[in-house]
Order: C-alpha cells, then structure tokens, then sequence
C-alpha cells in the first residue's frame, strides 16, 4: 500500500485515514502538515531502520505538492532555527526552489534559513546536484542578504576549500554588499588570500607545528586550549567534541574552565546543541580519573539545564519503545540509539513530574527508578536492560497497566506491528476498566508519518531537541500545538 497514494487521495480531509505503517501493522495517516514536521525535526538525512535516506526524500518532496508552500517553509525554519536540524533543511530548501517562484517572501524565506555560512553552500550544492544550473533569484536575493549575519572570523572559517561548491563561487554567484564586520574578509576571499587563523582547529595545528619536539607540543596545545576558553572562543559544540582531548591534559586549571563554560546556562541554550550530542560525550569521556569525572559530572549538570523547561504534569505515565527498530541509530555517524534518545526524554520529564516509567517491546513492564538517578545512566542502560522483547506491541501498554493516568507520554517509532491492528481497541477498554480518559502524547522518534492512533485522539510531538517540551506545557489546551508554532513563524 502507498501511504503516498493514501494522502494524496485524501489530501482535503483532516480526519487520520487508516494505513499499514512500515512494519506492517495497521496504522493511522499523520496529516501533511504533521507528517512534514515530524520529517524535518527527526531526519537527518541518513538511513533508518525502516527507511533509507532517499525514500524519505521522496517523501518530503511528495509532501511538498500537498502543503501550502509556506508553511513548508515556516516548517524548515522552524526545524533549522529552533531545533538546529541541518541536513533535511538543506534538502527542502533547495526542493522549495521549485515552489517559491513570484512568492513574496522567498527571498526572507532563503535568508531566514540561514545559520551558518556553510548552510548556503549545502543548499546550492544539493539544488546543483539535482540538475539546477544557475541559483533561482529569491536564492540568490535571499543569500546575499544572509552575508550580512557573518564576520570575518565566520566567513574564514566556512570557505568551504575543496567542496563542490566553495564561498568564493557563492560571492560570486549572488554578489553580496559587504558590511563592516566582513568587507575585509570578503575582498580577501575575492583575491584568494583569506586565511583561517583564528580557529581552534588552526591554532592547535599552528602549536603543532611550533614544536620541536612532543613536550613542548603538549605545552602549547595546552596554551591554546586554555586561551580559547579563558577568552570564551570555543563554540559549545566544539567543547563537547574535544572534552577527551582537554580531559587528557590532565591539568586542574583547564578542567575548571571546561567545566564552567559546559555548565554556563547562556552558552547552553544559545547553542542548539541536541542533548543527545551531550549524552554522547558522556559516553566517549568515561570516568577513568578525577579529571574525567569532573567533566562527566558537567554533562549531566548541562543536560539537566538544558532540559529546565520540561513541565510539571502530575499523575503522568511515561512509556519508553525498547523494540527492535528502537536500536537503529539516531545519526549514521552518531553513537546513540533511538531508544537511547527515547530514555533520556522519558526520564528528564519522568523525574521533573515524578511520573512513572513503562518500557515496551513484546511485553511490558513498569521501571523503578530513583528521582536522583542520573539521566545519563539510565539512558545509556536502557538497551542492555530491555527484559520485554524486541516486537513492538503497542497492546501490551495497556494490557499491563492497571491504574488510571491523567496522561500517557509515548517515545517511539510508532511502528507496532505485533497483531497487525492499531491498539485502538486496548486503550478503549483501558479507560473502561480504570474509569479514566488521559491524554495521550505520541512522541515521534524517526519520522516515519504514522501514528498508533486516531490523530485526533492524541497530541502528536516530534524531534530531538528540548525545545519539543515547550510545546507540552501548552498543547492540552492547543492540540495542534506544534503546527500552530510553525504557522507563527513570521515569514
């Protein structure tokens, strides 16, 4: 069956039309709007256990022909701007090169979307690789105006040497009016003498080459390590990538530095850092000494201040999806699983609303944990302490709960299959036998575009950021929460 086909012969009802998910369970059609959304906040452009990358391009794209073209675009920004996704966002954007001609906003549109100077060149690339010769004008109007967001020091670090297409062939595509803050940068770009100075990667490369001989390289490497943070010029993502390397020094100085600016809750929440790139890091530094375990203890101090905004809900019961398809990957390059991810959420708003855990598979079953147990533990054992099976029987939530919530949270895939019908029938009797009528939050893990129930019946959520619980403080009173934020993007 092609859910495809399904949405496009329904393309003007709202009501969530039955489907077989990608499983092969029977399953419910997210609307356009949603299933765009869940894409763009959960993708990042890679292979999934269920789906290749270019299939879920393919989606995105029919998607396109069924959405209002703007709101696809308020949808990229939002997922680029708010939640930091990349990938996909480059990919829609040069796909809504196709859409956009004569819109009004395009050019705000192609500027909007813009974080990073390397974010214009994957844009182009991918829209060149598709067949596109020369950039359409709201490309080329929206980039030139997104020049003026860099400096210098940005402008050097994303010259892009060696890609397909490089910065220099942007300038010269889209022909930007130099400001204060880059006019220098730009006429050395045009003449080829712009150097990358001023970064971390070419600062400890410099003291690499300085060295005449291994102490003295590690002497100043140190320096560099140390002036970076006491300056404050290490981005967030960059301290989280290096904590080993400044772990290895050794020194008590620099770990008191590190620790600082990875607890600093300004650097944290401006940085879109995902927490699963924090969980990450946990897991790489280990703690095999003092000065490990001090940097450790500042991802957890991190991941708990970037999750601040994680509501108050009482009488919760948080269910964790601990199935097969729940090992794949979040990121081909990334050492974290889905259901990794799926933990950290379930135990960061399990802990803040004191809320019972459930995890599933084949079967179910209730966890005990302790309201001081860290996030990062549990997270990182939830895998290897799956005692419920690896099938993914959404019957088995509600055949095993006993007592009434007020509210359901589920982090899954959405991918049930066991009995090969939607667990409408299991939670109605359910709220027969506990008297109770919770709301029910279906939490997207991967994007695949269909849910275990009733769109109307459930509030769906998506992504792996902590901004998604923003949305959950108010979606009981605004059931479309997440389209609406989108929809409130000004474009």
């Amino acid at each position: 069956m092609s859910l495809f086909n399904k949405i496009l012969k329904n393309r003007n009802q709202n009501k969530s039309q039955k489907t077989i998910n990608k499983a092969g369970g029977e399953a419910f059609t997210q609307s356009p709007k949603m299933k765009l959304a869940s894409i763009l906040l959960t993708s990042f452009a890679q292979d999934q256990y269920y789906r290749k990358a270019e299939d879920a391009f393919k989606e995105m794209v029919a998607l396109l022909s069924i959405v209002n073209p703007l709101f696809a675009a308020k949808a990229a920004i939002y997922a680029r701007q708010k939640y930091g996704m990349r990938s996909i966002t480059h990919v829609l954007a040069g796909e809504m090169a196709a859409y956009v001609s004569g819109q009004t906003w395009a050019k705000d549109f192609y500027n909007q979307i813009i974080r990073r100077p390397d974010d214009m060149l994957e844009i182009a690339a991918y829209y060149q690789a598709k067949g596109g010769k020369n950039l359409p004008n709201a490309m080329k109007k929206g980039f030139a105006s997104a020049f003026d967001k860099f400096d210098g020091y940005q402008i050097a670090k994303y010259r892009g040497d060696g890609k397909a297409v490089k910065l220099i062939d942007l300038v010269n595509m889209v022909h930007p009016t130099p400001t204060l803050a880059n006019a220098s940068a730009l006429q050395q770009l045009v003449d080829g003498k712009l150097k990358n100075i001023e970064t971390w990667e070419a600062k400890l490369t410099m003291a690499g080459q300085k060295a005449r001989n291994e102490a003295e390289k590690t002497r100043l490497k140190l320096n560099v390590w140390n002036q970076l943070l006491q300056e404050g010029k290490l981005g967030y993502f960059a301290l989280i990538r290096n904590l080993r390397n400044i772990a290895a020094f050794q020194d008590s100085r620099l770990i008191n530095l590190a620790y600082a600016q990875l607890t600093d809750a300004n650097r944290i929440k401006k940085s879109l850092v995902l927490p699963f790139r924090l969980i990450i890091a946990w897991k790489q530094i280990g703690n095999t000494d003092r000065f490990a375990r001090k940097l450790r203890s500042g991802l957890e101090r991190a991941i708990d201040i970037a999750c601040d905004n994680v509501p108050e809900l009482e009488n919760t019961l948080v269910v964790i999806d601990n199935s097969g398809s729940m090992h794949q990957k979040v990121s081909n390059s990334e050492h974290i699983l889905c259901n990794e991810m799926g933990a950290a959420f379930g135990m960061m708003l399990a802990k803040r609303c004191n809320a019972d855990i459930l995890e599933f598979g084949t079967s179910a079953r209730y966890i005990r944990y302790n309201l001081n147990d860290s996030v990062m533990d549990f997270a990182t054992n939830f895998e290897r302490n799956n005692k419920v099976g690896h099938g993914t029987n959404f019957h088995s939530i509600f055949q095993h709960i006993q007592k009434p919530y007020d509210r359901i949270v589920i982090f899954s895939d959405m991918q049930g299959w066991i009995g090969y019908t939607n667990p409408s029938n299991s939670f109605n009797i359910y709220k027969a036998k506990t008297k109770s009528n919770p709301y029910l939050y279906s939490f997207d893990l991967a994007g695949y575009g269909t849910m275990q129930f009733p769109e109307n019946k459930i509030f769906c959520l998506a992504g792996f950021s902590e901004k998604v619980f923003d949305l959950m403080g108010v979606i009981e009173t605004n059931p479309k929460a997440l389209v609406r934020a989108i929809e409130a993007i000004e474009l």
